[in-house]
């Protein structure tokens, strides 16, 4: 079974994506998985309204970036903020 570069590349662009952004939000393991996911599910959903409504643009190869890219940053957005925020407590 091969797997294909795109499909590779996708997947560690997504993975980029939503390890930046707990980097950014911080937070534990528990939402590292849930923006991964997002990342993941918002760029190939993403990549696949690109490629309906003909979107090129930054393209590399059949792989629709821009649109993909898009699709991920709204679907972590979303998710960061329906997770809420972490609430640390001092006294434990």
């Amino acid at each position: 079974m091969t797997i294909s570069p795109t499909f590779v590349f996708g997947l560690m662009l997504a993975t980029l994506l939503g390890a930046m952004a707990h980097l950014i939000l911080g937070g534990g393991g528990g939402r590292l998985l849930l923006l991964l996911a997002a990342a993941w599910l918002g760029f190939a959903l993403g990549e696949a309204i690109g490629g309906i409504m003909r979107i090129n643009a930054l393209s590399v190869g059949p792989l629709n970036t821009l649109a993909a890219v898009l699709g991920a940053l709204v679907a972590i957005l979303a998710a960061a903020i329906l997770s809420g925020r972490e609430r640390h407590d001092p006294a434990a």
